[in-house]
């Protein structure tokens, strides 16, 4: 489903993606780790088609992202979701209206079935009787569900999460991660996770890699990579104990 091989992308004289390797089988979840400021939201940049790599080829469900036109890429985007790193919920719209957004601005669908879509989603991430609260009136636990909810509302068959688990508590990144899993089995959608969080890894993935120097230096299951004797996988997560 979704498929990186041999990925170069530069910024000036700054190699962020060094022939980047990374396969995620159809309805799997692949999680990806590595120190801050390394690449991993470049990664994501380039799957969703806002960056274009040097060299190398970026497949989405057969399609090659960087070859796609204009209206291509906008169909392909409508098959994908995103979770950003902190929900980027709009402070003056609804929870109903942040989740109905995706729907208005790329669909014609009718205001019935946008409400039906976002009371479903709604109840997938357990926020019945949120829709009329402001972002500010919610935690950010609940915060991230909404997130979660406009990234499900266009029935995507893949969703990237960009560090899913950021500024929340160990106990709330985990209901989240729970909820990654539990929506993943539910629905079949491909997952690809950029996290700092061990506990997000386990839980919410199928395979997990390390990535640093713009390479995925260790991949398997999640407890396996988390085993590893790889000095840098050490070293990496020796620094970040949970």
């Amino acid at each position: 489903m979704i498929e990186l091989r041999g990925v170069h992308k530069s910024f000036g004289p700054l190699q962020v993606l060094r022939g980047l390797d990374l396969f995620v089988d159809e309805g799997r979840s692949f999680a990806v780790m590595g120190p801050s400021g390394s690449g991993k939201s470049v990664l994501l940049k380039h799957v969703i088609g806002l960056l274009r790599p040097d060299s190398g080829r970026v497949l989405v469900a057969g399609n090659s992202v960087p070859d796609l036109g204009r209206d291509e890429l906008r169909e392909l985007r409508r098959e994908m979701g995103y979770l950003f790193q902190f929900g980027a919920l709009i402070n003056w719209l609804t929870v109903f209206e942040n989740i109905a957004l995706p729907l208005r601005e790329t669909t014609d669908l009718p205001e019935d079935e946008i409400a039906g879509r976002v009371r479903r989603v709604l109840r997938q991430v357990h926020l019945e009787g949120a829709e009329d609260r402001y972002p500010s009136q919610i935690s950010g636990g609940m915060q991230k569900r909404v997130g979660l909810a406009r990234a499900l509302v266009t029935e995507p068959r893949v969703i990237l999460y960009d560090e899913p688990e950021a500024g929340l508590d160990p106990g709330m990144s985990q209901s989240v991660s729970e909820l990654m899993r539990e929506l993943q089995g539910e629905f079949g959608i491909t997952s690809l996770i950029v996290t700092h969080s061990q506990l997000c890894a386990r839980i919410a993935a199928d395979r997990l890699g390390i990535f640093d120097q713009g390479v995925i230096l260790v991949e398997g299951t999640p407890a396996e990579v988390l085993a590893s004797d790889h000095p840098r996988v050490r070293e990496f997560l020796g620094s970040r104990r949970e």
